[in-house]
């Protein structure tokens, strides 16, 4: 890696700025869903415990540049403190002069969170002014946001050029994680890109088709390719206009060496509720009254099969409707398959995106994979091949500094 880890770093007594994603689910002022907190708390105990002033600040939801009482990160300071087991406290503001009093204010070990970046229009803008307003309260950077390292923001990249920068701990499994996968994978290494629309994934499959050797491709997704190819597909949800790309995607894929997979058969049913009557059938034989709504039996064992030959898998998208049952047995069935042999150490399993989290969180599989990645847009473009601002700001930086 081009920047530095938390390895080594002596921290005692230093004002630490970490950027974290509290941007955690909530309903009706309750948190639904505390896994970002979860996966941050390590590299902030770490820091406390390394006698630092840990100074935490994030975004949450979307104020553009208004205060919104309504999306305070002060619930989710006194949450982490308790995912903590220690006091936490809280700044009602980001910059000026209450947070240099409050930072001023705190002993080694201590650890505040301050109010919403996004709370200041300087935030979305990456101006300069506001990131030195934010730099001005730390004596090094530790950015733990790997799913806001897409955004080019103040607190995401603005920081990172004031101070010393350093990937934190959830920072640094991500980008394993992704190396692993697709970078400087362990071959064969397969994908399965799984989705409703193909145009909504052209540049993520672009790139995966120049990486792995084989690639799945499932969900309603397929059923453009099916089609492309002639298929009947009969009322399944389906891009017409995209048949032509989907047989230049086939081409391409044939060209670079990587064999893409499609289902064989499907469960389908003629109106997408819960507990509907289905019927399984082979591709090319769906009625034309009925949709595709999961992947059948055969797709399933046919998957299972090549999982068998792989060493590496990355995994973004389900493999049916995966929401609603019956259609979530297929996705269900192949995690299941995907966990069992990476517990057996025979394969390694790299997932993200909010679907995936969902759909293998509905499997029971989430803490069995190798990583699953929380990370959402940020890792999404990662799968695109883009540079992530956030990323190459701690590598440019950490050059500058002569950190690497």
């Amino acid at each position: 890696m081009a920047f530095r880890t938390l390895d080594g770093v002596d921290a005692r007594g230093k004002r630490v700025l970490v950027r974290a994603d509290l941007n955690v689910p909530m309903h009706d002022g309750v948190i639904t869903d505390d896994t970002r907190l979860q996966r941050v708390a390590p590299t902030i105990r770490e820091l406390a415990d390394k006698g630092a002033r840990v100074v935490v600040f994030s975004h949450f939801d979307r104020p553009k540049g208004q205060v919104v009482p309504a999306l305070s990160l002060r619930p989710i300071a006194l949450k982490l403190g308790q995912i903590l087991g220690q006091p936490v406290g809280f700044v009602a503001e980001c910059v000026g002069p209450t947070v240099e009093a409050a930072v001023g204010a705190m002993a080694d070990g201590d650890i505040i969170v301050l109010e919403n970046t996004r709370f200041h229009a300087g935030e979305e803008a990456n101006d300069p002014q506001f990131a030195k307003a934010l730099a001005q309260n730390g004596d090094i950077f530790v950015n733990d946001a790997f799913s806001a390292a897409h955004r080019a923001h103040a607190s995401t990249e603005g920081v990172a050029r004031d101070l010393p920068s350093f990937a934190g701990r959830l920072m640094q499994a991500e980008l394993s994680a992704l190396s692993a996968a697709l970078e400087n994978p362990e071959r064969p290494v397969g994908a399965i890109i799984g989705g409703s629309k193909i145009s909504t994934k052209l540049d993520l499959i672009g790139n995966v088709i120049e990486k792995v050797d084989t690639l799945f491709i499932t969900g309603a997704m397929a059923n453009t390719f099916l089609a492309a190819e002639g298929m009947n597909v009969g009322k399944s949800l389906q891009e017409a206009d995209m048949h032509e790309t989907a047989r230049k995607i086939a081409h391409l894929a044939q060209e670079k060496g990587c064999e893409i997979i499609l289902p064989v058969d499907a469960v389908v049913a003629r109106e997408f509720k819960a507990n509907v009557p289905t019927e399984t059938c082979l591709i090319g034989e769906v009625p034309d009254d009925a949709m595709i709504l999961d992947a059948g039996p055969r797709t399933v064992e046919l998957i299972r099969e090549r999982l068998d030959t792989l060493k590496t898998l990355v995994w973004n998208g389900p493999l049916g409707a995966f929401e609603i049952a019956p259609f979530d047995r297929a996705t269900v069935e192949v995690a299941q398959y995907a966990a069992q042999l990476t517990d057996e150490g025979k394969l390694k399993t790299i997932a993200g995106g909010g679907d995936t989290v969902s759909a293998l969180r509905h499997a029971g599989v989430v803490d069995k994979m190798t990583y699953v990645s929380t990370a959402g847009g940020a890792f999404l473009e990662w799968l695109e091949g883009k540079i992530l601002p956030g990323i190459e700001v701690l590598r440019s930086a950490g050059h500058d500094l002569g950190l690497e």
